[in-house]
Protein backbone atom coordinates (compact mmCIF):
# COMPACT_ATOMS: atom_id res chain seq x y z
CA UNK A 1 0.00 0.00 0.00
CA UNK A 2 3.08 2.28 -0.05
CA UNK A 3 2.29 3.79 -3.45
CA UNK A 4 -1.33 4.55 -2.56
CA UNK A 5 -0.21 6.21 0.68
CA UNK A 6 1.99 8.65 -1.21
CA UNK A 7 -0.59 9.21 -3.96
CA UNK A 8 -3.45 9.95 -1.55
CA UNK A 9 -1.26 12.30 0.48
CA UNK A 10 -0.37 14.16 -2.70
CA UNK A 11 -4.02 14.23 -3.80
CA UNK A 12 -5.06 15.83 -0.52
CA UNK A 13 -2.37 18.47 -0.86
CA UNK A 14 -3.17 19.13 -4.51
CA UNK A 15 -6.86 19.90 -3.92
CA UNK A 16 -6.26 21.99 -0.81
CA UNK A 17 -7.89 19.52 1.54
CA UNK A 18 -4.96 20.04 3.92
CA UNK A 19 -4.07 23.45 5.30
CA UNK A 20 -1.03 24.30 7.44
CA UNK A 21 -0.87 27.25 9.83
CA UNK A 22 1.70 26.75 12.62
CA UNK A 23 1.75 30.49 13.42
CA UNK A 24 -2.04 30.90 13.57
CA UNK A 25 -3.35 27.48 14.62
CA UNK A 26 -6.80 26.14 13.91
CA UNK A 27 -9.18 25.27 16.73
CA UNK A 28 -10.85 21.88 16.35
CA UNK A 29 -14.35 21.17 17.62
CA UNK A 30 -12.72 19.31 20.52
CA UNK A 31 -10.91 22.50 21.52
CA UNK A 32 -7.49 21.22 20.42
CA UNK A 33 -5.23 23.89 18.92
CA UNK A 34 -3.72 22.50 15.73
CA UNK A 35 -1.22 23.71 13.10
CA UNK A 36 -2.96 21.51 10.53
CA UNK A 37 -6.54 21.20 9.33
CA UNK A 38 -7.80 18.49 7.00
CA UNK A 39 -11.12 18.67 5.13
CA UNK A 40 -11.54 15.41 3.25
CA UNK A 41 -15.09 16.33 2.27
CA UNK A 42 -13.48 18.16 -0.62
CA UNK A 43 -12.50 14.83 -2.18
CA UNK A 44 -16.05 14.05 -3.29
CA UNK A 45 -15.84 16.96 -5.74
CA UNK A 46 -13.00 15.36 -7.71
CA UNK A 47 -14.10 12.23 -9.63
CA UNK A 48 -10.61 10.86 -10.32
CA UNK A 49 -9.55 11.27 -6.70
CA UNK A 50 -12.72 9.88 -5.18
CA UNK A 51 -12.49 6.86 -7.49
CA UNK A 52 -8.88 6.31 -6.41
CA UNK A 53 -9.94 6.54 -2.77
CA UNK A 54 -12.76 4.06 -3.32
CA UNK A 55 -10.41 1.56 -4.96
CA UNK A 56 -7.80 2.07 -2.25
CA UNK A 57 -10.28 1.58 0.58
CA UNK A 58 -11.71 -1.47 -1.19
CA UNK A 59 -8.26 -3.04 -1.54
CA UNK A 60 -7.42 -2.19 2.07
CA UNK A 61 -10.57 -3.89 3.35
CA UNK A 62 -9.99 -6.93 1.14
CA UNK A 63 -6.40 -7.18 2.38
CA UNK A 64 -7.05 -6.72 6.10
CA UNK A 65 -10.49 -8.24 6.66
CA UNK A 66 -11.40 -11.55 5.05
CA UNK A 67 -14.87 -11.83 6.59
CA UNK A 68 -17.05 -8.76 6.05
CA UNK A 69 -20.80 -8.74 5.57
CA UNK A 70 -21.61 -5.02 5.54
CA UNK A 71 -19.78 -1.77 4.82
CA UNK A 72 -20.65 1.05 7.21
CA UNK A 73 -20.16 4.79 6.80
CA UNK A 74 -19.83 7.14 9.76
CA UNK A 75 -22.10 10.16 9.35
CA UNK A 76 -21.59 12.35 7.61
CA UNK A 77 -18.19 12.42 5.95
CA UNK A 78 -17.80 8.64 5.74
CA UNK A 79 -21.11 8.04 4.00
CA UNK A 80 -20.22 8.70 0.33
CA UNK A 81 -17.00 6.71 0.54
CA UNK A 82 -18.79 3.80 2.18
CA UNK A 83 -21.36 3.85 -0.62
CA UNK A 84 -18.71 3.65 -3.33
CA UNK A 85 -16.79 0.92 -1.52
CA UNK A 86 -19.93 -1.12 -0.84
CA UNK A 87 -20.72 -0.90 -4.54
CA UNK A 88 -17.25 -2.10 -5.56
CA UNK A 89 -17.39 -4.97 -3.06
CA UNK A 90 -21.03 -5.72 -3.87
CA UNK A 91 -21.86 -5.61 -0.17
CA UNK A 92 -24.84 -4.18 1.73
CA UNK A 93 -24.27 -0.79 3.35
CA UNK A 94 -25.32 1.10 6.44
CA UNK A 95 -24.55 4.52 7.81
CA UNK A 96 -24.26 5.32 11.49
CA UNK A 97 -25.25 8.62 13.13
CA UNK A 98 -23.50 10.16 16.12
CA UNK A 99 -26.68 9.58 18.13
CA UNK A 100 -30.12 8.01 17.58
CA UNK A 101 -32.80 10.03 15.80
CA UNK A 102 -35.12 11.87 18.17
CA UNK A 103 -38.14 11.08 16.00
CA UNK A 104 -39.55 8.29 13.85
CA UNK A 105 -38.13 4.88 14.68
CA UNK A 106 -35.27 6.44 16.66
CA UNK A 107 -32.60 4.48 14.83
CA UNK A 108 -28.92 5.31 14.98
CA UNK A 109 -28.02 3.26 11.91
CA UNK A 110 -29.79 3.17 8.57
CA UNK A 111 -29.64 0.66 5.74
CA UNK A 112 -28.98 -3.06 5.95
CA UNK A 113 -29.94 -5.09 9.02
CA UNK A 114 -26.82 -5.40 11.17
CA UNK A 115 -27.77 -7.98 13.78
CA UNK A 116 -25.38 -10.93 13.62
CA UNK A 117 -23.36 -9.30 10.81
CA UNK A 118 -19.69 -8.35 10.57
CA UNK A 119 -19.03 -4.72 9.61
CA UNK A 120 -16.12 -2.54 8.60
CA UNK A 121 -16.69 1.14 9.33
CA UNK A 122 -15.32 3.88 7.06
CA UNK A 123 -14.59 7.45 8.17
CA UNK A 124 -12.87 10.23 6.27
CA UNK A 125 -10.20 10.89 8.91
CA UNK A 126 -9.12 9.83 12.38
CA UNK A 127 -7.84 12.18 15.07
CA UNK A 128 -8.46 10.54 18.45
CA UNK A 129 -10.88 7.96 17.04
CA UNK A 130 -13.68 9.08 19.32
CA UNK A 131 -16.47 9.48 16.77
CA UNK A 132 -15.88 6.26 14.83
CA UNK A 133 -15.45 4.24 18.03
CA UNK A 134 -18.73 5.67 19.33
CA UNK A 135 -20.34 4.50 16.08
CA UNK A 136 -18.74 1.07 16.53
CA UNK A 137 -20.11 0.87 20.07
CA UNK A 138 -23.60 1.66 18.78
CA UNK A 139 -23.34 -1.03 16.08
CA UNK A 140 -22.13 -3.63 18.58
CA UNK A 141 -24.92 -2.68 21.00
CA UNK A 142 -27.42 -3.32 18.20
CA UNK A 143 -26.17 -6.85 17.63
CA UNK A 144 -23.63 -6.24 14.90
CA UNK A 145 -19.88 -6.82 15.14
CA UNK A 146 -17.44 -4.16 14.00
CA UNK A 147 -14.38 -6.12 12.90
CA UNK A 148 -12.38 -3.06 11.88
CA UNK A 149 -12.16 0.57 10.85
CA UNK A 150 -10.57 2.15 7.77
CA UNK A 151 -10.16 5.80 6.86
CA UNK A 152 -8.72 8.04 4.19
CA UNK A 153 -6.34 9.74 6.62
CA UNK A 154 -4.99 9.46 10.16
CA UNK A 155 -3.28 12.17 12.18
CA UNK A 156 -1.43 9.36 14.00
CA UNK A 157 -2.12 10.96 17.38
CA UNK A 158 -1.01 8.82 20.33
CA UNK A 159 -4.56 9.00 21.74
CA UNK A 160 -5.95 7.21 18.70
CA UNK A 161 -3.66 4.23 19.19
CA UNK A 162 -4.64 4.03 22.86
CA UNK A 163 -8.35 4.29 22.07
CA UNK A 164 -8.40 1.67 19.31
CA UNK A 165 -6.36 -0.74 21.41
CA UNK A 166 -8.74 -0.25 24.34
CA UNK A 167 -11.72 -0.94 22.06
CA UNK A 168 -9.90 -3.98 20.58
CA UNK A 169 -10.78 -2.82 17.06
CA UNK A 170 -8.08 -2.82 14.37
CA UNK A 171 -7.70 0.38 12.34
CA UNK A 172 -6.00 1.06 9.01
CA UNK A 173 -5.73 4.40 7.12
CA UNK A 174 -5.02 4.88 3.44
CA UNK A 175 -2.50 7.59 4.27
CA UNK A 176 -1.05 9.20 7.35
CA UNK A 177 0.28 12.37 8.93
CA UNK A 178 3.84 11.10 8.42
CA UNK A 179 3.27 10.50 4.72
CA UNK A 180 1.64 13.91 4.36
CA UNK A 181 4.62 15.63 6.01
CA UNK A 182 7.02 13.81 3.70
CA UNK A 183 5.10 14.92 0.61
CA UNK A 184 4.76 18.51 1.85
CA UNK A 185 8.47 18.66 2.61
CA UNK A 186 9.34 17.23 -0.80
CA UNK A 187 7.25 19.88 -2.54
CA UNK A 188 8.67 22.70 -0.43
CA UNK A 189 5.36 23.62 1.21
CA UNK A 190 6.80 23.56 4.72
CA UNK A 191 9.97 25.01 6.25
CA UNK A 192 12.16 23.00 8.60
CA UNK A 193 10.81 24.96 11.56
CA UNK A 194 7.25 24.25 10.45
CA UNK A 195 8.01 20.53 10.15
CA UNK A 196 9.51 20.53 13.64
CA UNK A 197 6.47 22.32 15.05
CA UNK A 198 4.06 19.91 13.36
CA UNK A 199 6.01 16.89 14.63
CA UNK A 200 5.91 18.28 18.18
CA UNK A 201 2.18 18.86 17.89
CA UNK A 202 1.52 15.29 16.76
CA UNK A 203 3.40 13.88 19.74
CA UNK A 204 1.44 15.93 22.28
CA UNK A 205 -1.36 18.18 20.91
CA UNK A 206 -2.46 19.30 24.38
CA UNK A 207 0.98 20.62 25.30
CA UNK A 208 1.80 22.14 21.90
CA UNK A 209 1.96 25.91 21.50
Amino acid sequence: MTDIKAQVAQDLLDIGAVKFSPQKPFTWASGIQSPIYTDNRLTIGFPTIRQRLARGLTELIAEKFDQVDIIGGVATAGIPHAAWVADLLEKPMVYVRSKPKDHGAGRQSEGAAIEGKRLVLIDDLISTGGSVLAAAKAVNASGGQVVGVVSIFSYELPASQVNFEAAQIPFYPLTTFSELMAMAQKSGQLSESDLTSLAQWRQNPQAWQ
